[in-house]
């Protein structure tokens, strides 16, 4: 049965499909139908940007004989899919077309995001940041996280980096939305070293990403994937969102969904978080005819 529709019941993160991403499952018609039976008002779909270089390959993509060529292909099916999508839903949903990015290769990652953005002219960007001196935070890549770890000295230390990352991501790329802030969390705690990524140090570098974020006016999305994946709280943490607010960033919400049955998950706890951390509305994108417009709804 179909949720009532209420304007706070966005995602700008999420929608990845077994059609265009290896690790998703469903086709992106499957999860529309299932973001209409979540009764969602906004459902901005944003898969991932190809890794334009072989290194950057995830292990299961290699071993499904997928290449560069074969994600860049990928891309360019999604970026029209999308779209007639997004128009034959149009009566029952708000369909927004995006992407999220990838922060490699460090030396040109803002450059294809402005290809990208203008070749398919898609409504807006997740600016995410997922690799670490070329190891994946979240386990996709070749090269394991511990040799980072290893190499920086202390997971406070890879959290540090990790946050000046998001920053000077932020300012090259403009980014509408940030995509989970403190993935970071994760990897930590799934090693036990929850405590370091939450040091006065690592503090100060998520005031200076947070700091960056509100000058190029972003929005931060409350990411519920992180309920599914075992944490105790959605991303970013409890203090993160409290200091947002103190600093008057604007958040949003995403699902992160990579099969229809995650659509929705979580939406209801995102909301309290926001709320038990001093944000009272949500800021998202909508349509209005051909624009992409700013919109406000209250939580409560």
């Amino acid at each position: 049965m179909a949720c009532a529709k209420a304007k706070w019941r966005i995602s700008l993160h999420g929608g990845h499909s077994g059609e265009f991403c290896e690790h998703a499952e469903g086709s992106l018609r499957e999860i529309l139908e299932a973001a209409c039976a979540a009764g969602y008002y906004v459902f901005g779909v944003a898969e991932h940007m190809p890794r334009v270089e072989p290194q950057f390959l995830y292990p299961r993509e290699r071993a499904m004989g997928w290449t560069v060529e074969t994600l860049e292909r990928n891309f360019e099916r999604y970026a029209h899919t999308v779209r007639q999508l997004a128009q034959e839903f149009a009566e029952r949903l708000i369909v927004l077309c995006g992407f999220e990015i990838e922060v490699v290769p460090t030396d040109r990652y803002a450059t294809l995001v402005r290809h990208y953005r203008q070749q398919y002219g898609f409504d807006y960007v997740v600016g995410s940041v997922h690799f670490l001196h070329g190891a994946a935070l979240d386990g996709y890549s070749e090269r394991p996280l511990a040799e980072v770890l290893d190499a920086l000295g202390s997971m406070e230390a890879v959290a540090v980096e990790y946050y000046q990352r998001v920053a000077e991501m932020a300012q090259a790329v403009r980014p509408e939305v940030i995509g989970h802030l403190d993935l970071v969390r994760l990897t930590a705690t799934r090693l036990g070293m929850a405590e370091q990524v939450a040091t006065a140090r690592v503090r100060q570098a998520v005031e200076q990403a947070l700091e960056a974020i509100r000058a190029v006016d972003a929005r931060v999305e409350v990411n519920t994937s992180a309920l599914r994946k075992g944490l105790d709280q959605p991303y970013p943490a409890d203090w993160i969102v409290q200091m947002g607010a103190r600093m008057g960033i604007k958040f949003c919400i995403g699902d992160d969904s990579h099969r229809p049955a995650q659509v929705g998950f979580g939406l209801e706890a995102a909301r309290e978080h926001l709320l038990r951390n001093g944000v009272r509305e949500v800021h998202f994108l909508t349509r209005e005819g051909d624009a992409i417009v700013p919109a406000v709804a209250p939580l409560e």
